[in-house]
């Protein structure tokens, strides 16, 4: 048995990750911003703002872990390099691995990316981007420098239950009610999934495999898939047909379309310049065989049926196609 810290541990991959490790028996410690978790007693709970590097420097104090597992993003106000490597210090006594999770935006748009090319510059546009590769360096600096045992995990879209961002869903509710999805351009931009219990074994399976330190290890469904195969695949899952509707992205954007705020168009983040990543190295070094995308969506969609959501508004959905017509 192993005592675990995980950075995180109440949403969408830390949820399935402590599942996991509860599961394995080890002892687990959730550093979290919430007033709960979904799992009662089964946990210890350090109430922390991650960003606050005073704050994770004092909870942490006189606190030793096996391993820690760092998931956590503030989508509001970003998470930097300082702030991830100010944790990692503050646990580095007795650790046995960090593992953080990164993603594939790292890489600069395009592909085929191993976990060798070069990571995107701090002065990168997308700060999500920038910040991520700025925590890798910074903890590959402290491997290097210091010994802290790292490993970081590179998942591309990551779907299955409790998504808490609008992805699957957002294309179910509309398919489910038989109405038109819209399409960026041609829908011919590539995507890839990694299911969210796929992420939680990887991240164990870096805990417990000694080659894992020190490298990094793409989580991507391979060959990628279309955005127009994405939508077809959720209708398919769901039973259902799919009425595509293309629409010049220039169109959607000048009527107030977003990626990242309502309204959206295609999911929470989805129309985004590809990037494709080789899972190879987790597949030869950890053992790891991803879920194949179709499997992970029909346990998805079933979970997804039993969920009660809001009626969606689509109103400036209308109003966007009726202009198409």
């Amino acid at each position: 048995m192993s005592r675990v810290l995980v950075i995180g541990g109440t949403l969408f991959i830390g949820r399935a990750l402590v599942d996991q490790l509860l599961e394995r028996g080890d002892e687990v410690v959730i550093m979290h911003r919430g007033k709960q978790t979904p799992f009662g007693s089964r946990v210890t709970e350090i109430r922390c703002d991650r960003n606050d590097v005073a704050a994770v420097r004092a909870a942490l104090k006189g606190n030793r872990f096996d391993v820690v597992y760092d998931n956590v993003y503030d989508w509001e106000r970003g998470t930097t390099a300082d702030q991830v490597s100010a944790a990692a210090v503050a646990a580095a006594d007795g650790l046995r691995r960090y593992v953080f999770t990164s993603s594939v935006a790292v890489y600069g748009e395009g592909g085929e990316y191993d976990e060798q090319v070069p990571l995107v510059p701090s002065d990168y546009p997308n700060p999500y981007s920038a910040h991520k590769a700025d925590s890798e360096r910074a903890l590959f600096a402290l491997h290097r420098q210091q010994g802290v045992p790292v490993t970081t995990l590179r998942p591309a879209f990551v779907y299955g239950p409790h998504n808490a961002l609008d992805r699957e869903a957002f294309f179910w509710d509309r398919i489910r009610a038989g109405r038109p999805i819209i399409i960026p351009e041609d829908g011919l931009g590539t995507m890839q999934w990694v299911h969210v219990r796929d992420v939680a074994r990887a991240a164990v399976l870096a805990a417990t495999h000694d080659v894992a330190v020190g490298h990094a290890y793409n989580l991507a469904s391979y060959p990628p898939i279309t955005q127009i195969e994405f939508v077809q695949l959720l209708a398919r899952v769901a039973g259902e047909g799919a009425h595509l509707v293309h629409v010049p992205r220039e169109q959607i954007q000048r009527a107030g379309g977003a990626l990242f705020a309502p309204p959206f168009y295609f999911g929470v983040y989805l129309d985004v310049p590809p990037i494709t990543a080789r899972p190879d190295r987790a597949r030869s070094e950890l053992g790891l065989e991803l879920t194949p995308l179709e499997d992970g969506l029909h346990e998805t969609y079933r979970w997804y049926e039993q969920q009660h959501r809001p009626h969606p508004d689509f109103s400036w959905e209308d109003r966007l196609l009726a202009a198409v017509r």
